[in-house]
């Protein structure tokens, strides 16, 4: 069965692939960015209704994952319909030849929908709630961490604040946003947690959830087909275990090379194609191909887990 995806190069064309009893995907190319199609909650008599009074804009941090987006976005769409939100997923897709740059991508995000959103949520394509208990209303008492270390299938530590993470617009910009010079996989989130707290921002997280860390989120990554970039090289883990205060939301660097209106079954997103630029004075590591032998090329998933404990010493 032929079903239609958006392009994964940087062009604003649609492509046609093979895939068998998935979802029907629809796309086009966007002649108004700014106009997006969001879901809006109706009241259909239902005497619980109250008109959502904010605007959700799910930043979607992306490259080469159809068969997860797939899942994820009729999935999110069935749970999130269920709350009175006023919200819409863009997927933010890298189509540079750089290194994947999560914190960049939400960055470039950011900037180029805030004026219609009022706060976001940076959110992992992997990660699926399934309990309708979490919520992601507007976080008026600050950042509100939805995916806790009580309830993240994988990451326990107290600092952790990645997988689903709401923020409402004013501050994202009080932070400066997330670091630029995080190339490849990891500590992003961490650097950002010593961003969040700085700001004395205070961080909270769902109470009194009637799931645990085994049957609060489905955790749709497969390791072993899909392995992380976790390659190290040049002064890279020197740089990205300190606090950054030289990049953030005010100097990240990209192109949006196209955006495209595209739907998956009745899930309406917005793709985002972005080309990130690098800086490679000052963070060589967007580009490791070159290095060879490298012993922290050889770093493994679970001494990451390990270091990350420590991690708020950035």
């Amino acid at each position: 069965m032929e079903k239609s995806a958006v392009s994964q190069g940087s062009t604003d064309v649609c492509v046609r692939i093979t895939l068998k009893e998935i979802y029907e995907c629809k796309c086009e190319i966007a002649t108004q960015p700014n106009q997006y199609n969001n879901h809006k909650q109706e009241d259909n008599g239902d005497k619980n209704y109250k008109k959502s009074v904010h605007r959700l804009a799910i930043l979607v941090p992306f490259r080469d994952r159809f068969g997860e987006l797939l899942i994820f976005a009729p999935h999110m769409k069935k749970f999130l319909d269920k709350q009175n939100i006023d919200y819409h997923i863009f997927i933010l897709n890298q189509v540079d030849r750089f290194r994947f740059n999560r914190a960049s991508l939400i960055n470039v995000g950011f900037l180029e929908v805030n004026k219609d959103f009022d706060y976001i949520a940076m959110h992992d394509v992997d990660l699926l709630p399934i309990n309708d208990e979490l919520l992601y209303s507007f976080p008026t008492n600050g950042p509100y961490h939805v995916s806790s270390p009580e309830l993240h299938p994988r990451y326990h530590y107290p600092t952790f604040v990645g997988g689903i993470l709401v923020i409402k617009r004013e501050h994202f910009i009080q932070v400066n946003g997330m670091s630029n010079k995080y190339w490849g996989w990891g500590l992003e989130d961490d650097e950002f947690y010593v961003r969040l707290k700085e700001a004395g921002l205070i961080i909270t997280r769902p109470q009194n959830i009637s799931t645990g860390t085994h049957n609060t989120f489905k955790h749709i990554h497969d390791r072993n087909h899909r392995k992380r970039d976790m390659i190290k090289c040049y002064n890279q883990r020197e740089i990205t275990r300190k606090r950054d205060r030289q990049t953030g939301l005010n100097n990240v660097s990209y192109k949006i090379l196209g955006t495209i209106k595209m739907s998956i079954g009745d899930t309406p997103l917005t793709v985002l194609n972005i080309s990130l630029m690098c800086d490679k004075l000052s963070t060589p590591w967007c580009e490791c191909d070159k290095v060879v032998g490298s012993k922290d090329g050889k770093s493994k998933e679970k001494k990451k887990l390990n270091n990350n404990k420590s991690a708020t010493g950035l």
